[in-house]
């Protein structure tokens, strides 16, 4: 591991004024999380984008949220061929260990893996093409999600995007046989959001009306 180095000096002083601070103040409560486990009432997949702060949006306390984060909040679909599949294995963790409540898709705005998905669908972006490309490979699973918006005007396209982004995921999950055993038994539901990270808006997407405000 010769790659690897010592952290960045503001990061190391950031830790230690966590610890001196907000651990410090609820060690009681971090230890008993550490000794009971985790129990969270719902999983969140959203984004990697680093303006998207889950836990600051709802408000949550640590041992709440069951957090999966990947390019676009995306979710494949069900495919047990015995590769790689990190959102899939985090999918199945929360379901059949964790047992949770609810499964959070979290889509946002500006979302440059949905941008990257746009422009690869609109020939823009042929380096995303190449069958090389992780991230063209991954935004594949977005490409029904274009289809489906591509006779919209180009300046509406993005953010119809990010919610095809949410409603896709929502659709494989569905696929996922344990998933859909649990959401017949009423054991589990499945909530699709979009943020507006500059305006600070959420929206839900509802099965009559689409996307509305919560």
């Amino acid at each position: 591991m010769d790659a690897a180095r010592p952290l960045p000096g503001y990061l190391v002083q950031r830790f230690h004024g966590w610890r001196a601070t907000v651990y410090q103040d609820n060690k009681a409560w971090y230890r008993r999380l550490a000794a009971s486990g985790q129990h969270p009432r719902a999983m969140v997949i959203s984004c990697c984008d680093s303006r998207v702060h889950v836990t600051s949006i709802f408000g949550a306390d640590e041992g709440e949220f069951f957090i999966h984060r990947n390019v676009a909040n995306l979710v494949p679909p069900y495919n047990p061929d015995g590769q790689y599949h990190g959102t899939s294995a985090a999918v199945e963790y929360a379901v059949t260990s964790l047992g949770v409540a609810h499964i959070v898709v979290l889509g946002h705005s500006n979302c440059g893996g949905v941008k990257g998905c746009h422009d690869m669908c609109c020939g823009l972006a042929p380096e995303l093409e190449m069958q090389s490309s992780f991230v063209g490979r991954w935004m594949d699973i977005l490409r029904p999600g274009y289809d489906r918006v591509a006779h919209l005007p180009e300046a509406d396209r993005p953010r119809a995007l990010e919610k095809e982004a949410v409603l896709i995921s929502l659709e494989n999950l569905m696929t996922f046989p344990f998933i859909a055993e649990a959401v017949a038994d009423d054991r589990l539901t499945l909530h699709g959001l979009w943020n507006d990270t500059g305006e600070g808006g959420l929206e839900q997407f509802d099965l009559v009306r689409g996307f509305v405000a919560v």
